[in-house]
């Protein structure tokens, strides 16, 4: 069943075999015999695709209900407060998990022997049924209601230029000005060329010369002079306070964007799942995330933080 629900789901008995840990023989042998012994075709498979037959959908969501019962009464009878063990799957941002969540990660293998971890790092927003994801890490609103959400912190959008671009262009005054920019966007942050500023939503069109899709890429840019770029405060706060980078705009900055912790609700009784929640909380109380207003920004006297 795990084969299955593995390849259904990934789309590929070669990348099921990866997830695994299996060779992928194991893992096509596994589904045959599964299709065998039920006397029905689950995959419908192409040298291009592999597909669920009706059947094999129906198949699917039972699977998966099923084997979420043996975790369910695995974690009941080692109790509560038993040690956590096996393996969890956790999916982050990429910068934000390199930065914060790797750290947090670092203490949990510390502490217990037994777990094994499986970080995901992607900008995109993974679906965690389909992915078989225990628990994510999202920057941002979140509109999948179902899911429980644990807060962590909060971040802000934030413009930033290098120094030496703002001397060679000027330092905009308004969100206006930015139409007389050379403007960097960030795909994942920007998804349209309409930024938004203030707390009243004052919408804005920028004409982006480079579009990336990797923090990294816009911040390197950035630094490299190439234009002005809006990131989350956490991306650039090593950047700004080393004055790489200069904050622009900070008065127009729109509301604050919460971190979360985020998880289905049929993984509540989860102790793999609550070490992780534990875990990120102790860490964010001592690494907090700091508002772009509270940080210490060197004295420049050629550029200030322009609110």
């Amino acid at each position: 069943m795990r084969a299955f629900v593995a390849v259904a789901t990934l789309g590929s008995f070669a990348e099921a075999a990866r997830q695994l840990r299996l060779s992928p023989s194991v893992v096509t042998r596994s589904v045959a015999d599964l299709e065998e012994r039920l006397g029905l075709v689950l995959l419908n498979r192409t040298t291009r695709s592999i597909r669920l037959t009706e059947r094999g959908e129906i198949y699917l969501d039972s699977c998966r209900q099923v084997l979420e019962d043996i975790e369910g009464a695995e974690r009941r009878v080692r109790g509560e407060d038993a040690e956590p063990r096996g393996a969890l799957k956790v999916a982050a941002p990429i910068l934000f998990g390199r930065l914060h969540v790797l750290p947090i990660i670092t203490r949990i293998l510390t502490k217990h022997p037994g777990l094994t971890i499986h970080l995901t790092l992607s900008d995109r927003n993974v679906h965690l049924a389909e992915e078989s994801v225990d628990v994510a890490v999202r920057v941002g609103d979140l509109a999948d209601s179902s899911l429980i959400a644990i807060r962590l912190g909060s971040v802000s959008r934030v413009l930033v230029a290098s120094p030496g671009y703002l001397e060679r262009r000027g330092i905009p005054k308004a969100p206006s000005d930015l139409s007389g920019h050379d403007i960097i966007a960030f795909e994942s942050l920007d998804a349209t060329n309409e930024w938004r500023f203030g707390t009243a939503g004052k919408l804005v069109r920028v004409e982006p010369r480079l579009t990336v899709n990797s923090a990294d890429a816009a911040i390197a840019a950035a630094e490299a002079g190439l234009g002005i770029c809006r990131t989350l405060s956490y991306q650039v706060m090593s950047s700004v306070l080393a004055r790489r980078l200069a904050p622009l705009l900070v008065g127009y900055t729109p509301e604050k964007l919460p971190v979360c912790a985020i998880y289905p609700a049929r993984r509540i009784a989860s102790t793999n799942l609550g070490a992780f929640v534990k875990n990120a909380r102790e860490y964010f109380r001592d690494e907090p995330l700091v508002p772009i207003e509270d940080w210490e920004i060197p004295a420049s006297r050629d550029l200030a933080m322009h609110r």
